[in-house]
């Protein structure tokens, strides 16, 4: 399971995207669709995707993890979101393709420019198992009011043409032991019982992949960065079903479900599903991750429950023993980070450290750590502009030396047995400017003031990320992303349903969340300051009574923050306070896993302003 480092970039010649676009609209034409959309996703709406279904990249040379694809038989566009904006621009460039930039005044939404485009009667195609059931409700929904039609093509126009797609993997699923997930397999599945009986539902499906994962106490490596594995689920009253790859199957596996779950052939859904179809029960789905190609084929007597599924709140809520794995495994990942920084800082100025240089050696220094199976996302590892590009990943083609002047960002995270990690941390490499450290310090002001909110139970992330915007806007600059996502626990660094962002769809944070704080700026061209701790929500102690509970963060992440682009007079003093607490904890608790060398140089880097 150990994740590939920075160079696992797969970089294409951009002069096979118009071939490649020819051929397709000829066999679009063979369908009978005008037009033809590419998600980035796959059958279970992952976000992250398995070598075998990265068809989204294969077809436009984009490789940022979000941006959904059109084809229609004289144009071509792609829609993405701010992360990914200078980077989808560079990759697009002469592809036959035009970037369409989401959320951004002036740009159509995707379903809009189809329906716009095409005439009433023409057809986009699609393949059902890539849209969700809210997906397909909007897509459906604006294509209606133009007359214009979608055909569910259940042969991926995509895979007719890709000769090389890669085989899906064949990895085996290991078993997580209860001392690490703090729950039982039977526990969980009980909890899920019990809330599906609410609405009186008879099966629930389960086709996000970090949901099975969790619900089995299993992980996998089907997916770069992101332990989980190919596979759906139904929970029933009495039996729970897993429909996998049985070769991942191992006999420890089998011992570990016992007869709490049959396993059968993943492909064996459809036969499943169709059988359920016919009964005269309740199916609890969840439209934002069940896809339109399940409801096609439970169109029968079964009726329907149409909510998020429990066990997306059930994993967002972690435990005791989850929560301390967090913690544990945030020492870890300190220590590495520590190294790391120090190694930098000595080895800059001799010459011959790159991007991607310097993201395998963190990578290196984290392998060394208690518990480490591999990197949570690929290291964005930018120097000076680079930085500015917010998920920038480096390629041997845009790679370049780190020199001893400008700001570096490094954006990188590993998966523990015990927990995953997600740290940023910005550093000068030289002297640093009046401007850059003010908007450090401003992002500073930001990412304090957000971790130190006390709020109301009942909150959510869109309400209480103002203060992370406050000192940004005061001088007329913004981030073009959230400010925080959730994170999950061995499991995928980003995580539903709540986050600290413009995006939140009003889901209250609840104590066990844990999720990322991350405010930034970026100028382009320039350089890109982003500071990143884990937050837990807490229950605060202090403020909380009978009649209302009160919320709060615990910072989990432990690294220094960069003194040297830190304007101590541009923090009020509640801030200081907070800066050289955290600083003074990241000491303490990392000191004493560090040699004498380490110890003095982190001393110095922690030291009271």
């Amino acid at each position: 399971m150990h994740a590939r480092s920075i160079k696992a970039v797969v970089i294409m010649d951009p002069t096979d995207i118009p071939a490649r676009l020819t051929a397709l609209r000829e066999i679009m034409k063979e369908e009978g669709v005008q037009a033809y959309l590419v998600p980035s996703t796959d059958p279970h709406q992952s976000e992250y995707l398995p070598e075998c279904w990265k068809r989204r990249m294969w077809i436009s040379g984009f490789t940022g993890s979000a941006g959904d694809v059109v084809v229609t038989l004289d144009s071509g566009g792609l829609w993405t979101d701010g992360r990914y904006f200078l980077q989808a621009e560079e990759q697009l460039a002469g592809s036959g393709i035009d970037l369409y930039k989401m959320m951004t005044t002036g740009f159509p939404k995707l379903e809009e420019w189809v329906a716009d485009t095409l005439k009433e009667g023409e057809k986009l195609g699609i393949d059902p198992r890539l849209l969700s059931l809210d997906g397909a409700h909007t897509l459906e929904k604006k294509l209606r009011e133009k007359g214009v039609l979608i055909k569910y093509v259940q042969d991926n126009l995509i895979d007719r043409l890709w000769e090389d797609q890669p085989s899906p993997s064949k990895d085996p699923v290991r078993v997580l032991d209860d001392a690490l997930t703090g729950e039982n397999v039977a526990d969980k599945l009980t909890r899920i019982r019990e809330k599906m009986g609410g609405p009186g539902c008879s099966a629930h499906i389960l086709s996000a992949l970090d949901t099975i994962a969790w619900t089995f106490n299993l992980r996998g490596a089907d997916i770069e960065f992101n332990p989980v594995f190919i596979s759906y689920a139904v929970i029933e009253k009495e039996k729970a079903h897993l429909f996998i790859d049985t070769g991942k199957i191992t006999d420890e596996v089998r011992r570990h479900l016992g007869n709490l779950v049959e396993v059968h052939p993943y492909e064996d859904i459809k036969g499943h599903l169709e059988g359920l179809s016919g009964r005269e029960i309740k199916i609890w789905i969840d439209p934002k991750t069940v896809n339109k190609w399940i409801m096609l084929l439970l169109k029968g007597k079964a009726k329907f429950h149409r909510e998020r599924s429990p066990v997306t709140d059930f994993k967002s809520r972690k435990n005791g023993t989850e929560l301390q794995g967090m913690r544990d495994c945030q020492v870890v990942d300190g220590v590495a980070m520590v190294r790391f920084l120090k190694w930098l800082e000595g080895a800059v100025p001799g010459g011959g450290v790159t991007e991607i240089s310097a993201s395998d050696k963190l990578e290196a220094f984290r392998a060394e750590g208690d518990k480490f199976v591999g990197l949570s996302f690929s290291t964005i590892s930018g120097y000076r502009g680079h930085g500015a590009i917010i998920h920038y990943t480096a390629s041997a083609e845009s790679d370049v030396e780190l020199k001893a002047e400008g700001i570096y960002l490094v954006d990188s995270g590993g998966q523990y047995l015990n927990g995953t990690t997600d740290i940023t941390r910005t550093m000068t490499l030289g002297k640093p400017t009046d401007e850059e450290r003010e908007m450090f310090t401003r992002v500073l002001k930001g990412h304090i003031d957000l971790a130190m909110l006390r709020f109301p139970k009942g909150f959510c992330g869109k309400q209480l990320e103002l203060p992370a915007r406050a000192s940004l806007w005061k001088v007329g600059k913004n981030y073009n992303h959230g400010t925080g996502h959730g994170v999950g626990h061995f499991l995928n660094v980003h995580e539903g349903p709540m986050m600290i962002s413009p995006r939140d769809q009003g889901v209250p944070l609840e104590v066990g969340n844990v999720l990322s704080n991350e405010p930034g700026y970026y100028k382009p061209d320039g350089y890109g300051i982003r500071i990143e701790n884990l937050i837990a929500c807490v229950k605060d102690e202090e403020f909380s009574t009978d009649d209302l509970t009160w919320l709060s963060f615990e910072t989990i992440t432990l690294c220094p923050i960069d003194l040297e682009l830190v304007e101590p007079s541009m923090l009020t003093a509640e801030e200081r306070e907070w800066f050289n607490s955290y600083h003074a904890e990241v000491y303490g608790t990392l000191s004493p896993h560090l040699d004498d060398a380490h110890r003095e140089w982190l001393k110095s880097r922690t030291r009271t302003i």
